[in-house]
């Protein structure tokens, strides 16, 4: 909370409190205490940050403030009520919740993905990382993009089951399915809970096509699966690598594997035959940027055959959480790097306009790119992958099915 320790008898006596300090009014009323409202107003707009209790720890996470979601009615704010925290609540700890399935493919029409169709295992991301542009969705969830996000997961298990439902259905229509869009679907509660695993057995069942994305070293556990659908032709990996400086990543990428074992990781998919992706995703202005080529060296030295970049995104609540990792992280360059990341939204933090929203324009962008194409054609690695196969996909018999007469 800013190092401010609030030590009032109640919250009227808070807010008192703080309106006599901007020589505010004090309005009595007959058995009750009230304070003009632009104070506060004032007041709730100087705490909005103040959404951690005094005393709670905050150990490998990205965000450091839990503001209610643009959905909710009212904001919230932690303030000391004199009472201190049990000792088990001092740090802030993940917790895992389930959700039953009704549905497991979402469907996009946006023209700047190359699939159709995703699968998502988990809400909320353990990796917490700072600049995630699926942060935001935890407003639906009636939860922070904030803290929640990382420490407030769900889980879906059985989802394993509607999605072999969804994929027997008549008018399904096979194309790749892609996993790993919005949250990493190996983070670290994927140890346990092994809902990708779950998924990852339909999809080899069903001889359908993937794309998964990934910063997560648990992929190495499911090569048994991923190889042979590889082999097959049914199947790439993208491995995010965001920067080689493993202090950076700690603070930025707080429960992501280091840069070292993703790069690991890379190597090991690649000796097991899986095709690999390297992602530059986000390149930050003013950062990271400095280390695209020799990141796309290290990628292609561990074996990577291809290779794609993003610019940072900054979509709703994500820009306010990066601005203030970017204050209490990087203050000597947070100006100019938000100055650079505006540079390449038209003036703002984010700019959503198809074909603009992940690469950014003007002079900064057109750089990023010229220094990327010029790379890449050094480094013989590609930009696109042949397309995953399609002609394999057979629904597996089930017990009492009618069998096939050819």
């Amino acid at each position: 909370m800013g190092g401010k320790r609030l030590n009032y008898s109640s919250f009227s006596d808070m807010l008192k409190a703080k309106a006599d300090s901007k020589g505010g009014c004090v309005v009595k009323a007959e058995n009750s205490d009230s304070i003009c409202s632009h104070f506060v107003l004032d007041f709730l707009m100087e705490t909005q940050h103040e959404t951690i209790r005094q005393g709670q720890r905050l150990r490998a996470r990205g965000a450091a403030s839990n503001a209610a979601g643009r959905f909710e009615p009212a904001e919230r704010f932690a303030f000391d009520d004199g009472w201190d925290l049990p000792e088990s609540d001092h740090l802030v700890r993940t917790e895992l919740r389930q959700e039953r399935a009704r549905s497991a493919l979402t469907w996009n029409r946006s023209p700047d993905l190359p699939f159709d169709r995703s699968v998502n295992p988990y809400r909320g991301c353990e990796h917490g990382c700072i600049y995630c542009f699926a942060r935001p969705s935890h407003a639906f969830l009636n939860l922070s993009p904030g803290l929640d996000f990382e420490t407030r997961l769900i889980a879906r298990p059985g989802i394993g089951a509607v999605l072999a439902g969804e994929l027997r259905a008549q008018s399904y229509r096979v194309a790749p399915i892609a996993i790993g869009t919005n949250t990493d679907p190996y983070q670290p509660v994927e140890a346990e809970a092994r809902v990708m695993r779950e998924v990852l057995q339909v999809l080899a069942d069903f001889n359908h096509p993937l794309a998964i994305t990934t910063k997560g070293s648990l992929i190495e556990r499911d090569i048994d699966l991923l190889a042979p659908m590889a082999q097959a032709g049914l199947l790439r990996v993208g491995i995010s690598v965001t920067t080689l400086d493993p202090l950076l990543a700690r603070k930025m990428e707080p429960r992501c594997p280091t840069p070292a074992r993703r790069l690991q990781m890379i190597a090991r998919l690649t000796a097991a035959g899986i095709p690999v992706r390297a992602m530059l995703a986000p390149v930050i202005p003013g950062l990271t940027d400095h280390e695209l080529e020799p990141i796309l060296a290290a990628v292609k030295e561990a074996g990577a055959v291809a290779a794609s970049h993003i610019a940072l995104r900054l979509p709703r609540e994500v820009s306010g959480l990066f601005q203030d990792w970017l204050s209490a992280h990087m203050p000597d360059r947070a100006a100019k790097i938000m100055g650079r990341v505006r540079e390449m939204h038209g003036g703002r933090d984010y700019d959503p306009a198809f074909g603009r929203r992940m690469r950014g324009e003007g002079i900064w962008a057109d750089l990023l790119a010229q220094r990327f194409q010029k790379a890449v054609a050094r480094l013989g690695l590609a930009t696109r992958l042949p397309p995953l196969r399609c002609d394999l996909f057979r629904p597996p018999a089930r017990a009492g099915d009618q069998l096939s007469l050819f």
